[in-house]
């Protein structure tokens, strides 16, 4: 079968024309992103971070994890998450709204059932 590339022009798509328009900069800053959200353990981290800020000792007693600070500085590195000092404690939250979007999407997406295979 052989698509007819006569049938239509992009510019008969102009809301597809700004993704055009991105920058090889920010495809590569959202690639950096999404390396960050690909690791299981870094994305409960944003996932606990969803139901609010808290300090290092508290993350790394709920994740059992030694390696947390680590973690922690990558997803920071990607403006993932953002931390703030209070006495002798960090205290981290998510950056912003995106991101708590992002990681409810991609739960959400994930725990979808898988679409029948209609080959």
């Amino acid at each position: 079968m052989s698509i007819d590339q006569s049938a239509c022009h992009v510019l008969e798509h102009p809301s597809r024309l700004s993704l055009h328009e991105v920058s090889d900069e920010t495809l590569e800053k959202a690639a950096r992103i999404f390396r960050a959200l690909g690791d299981p353990s870094r994305l409960r981290l944003l996932t606990i971070l969803t139901q609010g800020e808290a300090c290092v000792s508290e993350l790394a007693d709920q994740e059992q994890l030694s390696t947390v600070s680590q973690r922690l500085r990558t997803l920071r590195a990607e403006n993932l998450v953002s931390r703030r000092r209070s006495g002798k404690h960090l205290i981290y939250s998510l950056a912003d709204a995106h991101v708590v979007e992002m990681v409810v999407n991609a739960l959400a997406h994930a725990g979808e059932l898988p679409l029948p295979d209609n080959t």
